[in-house]
């Protein structure tokens, strides 16, 4: 009973951290904010009981690796932590830790907020050289969209070519899909009985939202999710240890799955995955929610072409600047609110170039539509690369990827 109490007690603590408080809804289905500037990531921290990533995290980090930090950690894109100093005390320790990350297949191209979990995690498998395991939830866009099981499947090897373009090393990472997997794999079935067992409905209510008209597969679904955080549920890759700590890097809407997770952790007596919280990729539109795989214009999609890059960013992307050239030469523009400017941050990796383009759109040296061009020359590079690289990834590679199988580390 006193477990029972402290468990619906925590999960009271995340209600009220989705609760809309006149500001920011934050869950891992709505993202509004109503502030032109978007999210309020100090006041989320607080809400969502998380510790800032701060320069002596950063440094510890350098200290250990001997690799410069990555952008997303310098511009704070990558914001938040869960544990993190315990994973840095295991690689002092020269110990071991696996990374885990996923993604809902709902489209069949996903778009560039997709990739920045992606490109990150690929950084952290480099830096780190640990196992990664990507879980495709295709159960739960078949529960949430109106997709049949097998459409979800389909997306989710296709998308899984957009994740294996990114570059992630084939004999260190296993992506698999939950309806393929789960049913092939006694471990991982049983770890989401346990779980489901120590989670009560009155909880996963509190912590999601969900209502009595909720199908029950919704409700049992955040189970499903929390399972890979555990070393046990992949003999193949850990060879049964129970022990080997998790590291889970995602946008911070997903948060909640892994408060449930870390709660329901001790009582399995298994640790608790630790995480690495991104902010938020705006839409085209503006920063008070994140890009949409179903509005194609708030989007830039890794399939665009050139000049559906170049439409859609002089068309559609959110300015900073001032009505006219006269009082944007006067009064310089705002980046706080400019998202081209916001996605400069995301995927121009120069910190001096962008400090230039910063002071020089601020000051009205730079006008809204040079910057678009500095914004497309980028993204026709990044995404026209990743294009090519796609083009390469087969559906044999794909299954070479999703095939449940030891990779190349010991344990």
């Amino acid at each position: 009973k006193i477990m029972a109490s402290e468990a619906d007690k925590g999960a009271e603590e995340v209600q009220k951290a989705l609760i809309d408080d006149d500001e920011d809804i934050v869950n891992p289905w709505d993202v509004v904010s109503s502030s032109a500037k978007g999210v309020d990531y100090s006041k989320l921290i607080k809400r969502f009981g998380s510790t800032e990533i701060d320069k002596e995290l950063m440094d510890r980090m350098v200290k250990l690796t001997g690799k410069p930090t990555h952008h997303f950690l310098r511009r704070g894109i990558f914001f938040s932590h869960r544990d993190m100093h315990q994973i840095l005390d295991l690689v002092e320790k020269k110990k071991g830790f696996y990374l885990y990350t996923g993604r809902g297949p709902s489209s069949e191209s996903m778009h560039l907020g997709h990739l920045i979990p992606f490109i990150f995690t690929k950084w952290l498998q480099d830096t780190f050289d640990v196992p990664l395991v990507i879980q495709m939830t295709d159960d739960e866009k078949f529960l949430w969209k109106d997709l049949t099981i097998e459409e979800t499947n389909k997306l989710a090897h296709e998308n899984a070519k957009d994740i294996i373009a990114c570059g992630f090393d084939k004999d260190k990472t296993f992506i698999f899909s939950d309806v393929e997997y789960i049913s092939e794999s006694t471990e991982f079935y049983k770890m989401m009985c346990k779980i489901q067992k120590l989670v009560t409905f009155n909880q996963v209510k509190g912590i999601f939202g969900f209502t009595d008209s909720d199908s029950i597969g919704k409700i049992s679904f955040p189970a499903i999710q929390a399972t890979p955080s555990f070393s046990s549920a992949f003999p193949q890759i850990f060879n049964g240890k129970k022990d080997v700590p998790c590291l889970i890097p995602c946008a911070i809407d997903q948060d909640p799955y892994f408060r449930m997770t870390r709660d329901v952790a001790p009582r399995l007596g298994l640790l608790k995955p630790a995480l690495l919280h991104s902010t938020f990729f705006p839409a085209l539109q503006g920063a008070h929610g994140k890009m949409s795989a179903s509005d194609p214009n708030s989007s830039i999609f890794l399939t665009d072409s050139d000049e559906q890059i170049k439409t859609k960013i002089n068309k559609y992307a959110f300015s900073g600047g001032k009505p006219t050239e006269e009082e944007h030469r006067k009064y310089g523009g705002n980046c706080d609110i400019d998202v081209s400017y916001q996605y400069l941050t995301f995927f121009m990796e120069d910190d001096d170039k962008l400090a230039d383009i910063k002071s020089r759109y601020s000051s009205g040296k730079m006008l809204t539509g040079e910057l678009k061009q500095e914004l497309t020359n980028v993204l026709q590079k990044l995404v026209g690369e990743h294009r090519e690289r796609r083009l390469n990834v087969t559906d044999d590679i794909v299954n070479e990827y999703m095939k449940s199988r030891k990779l190349k580390f010991e344990y």
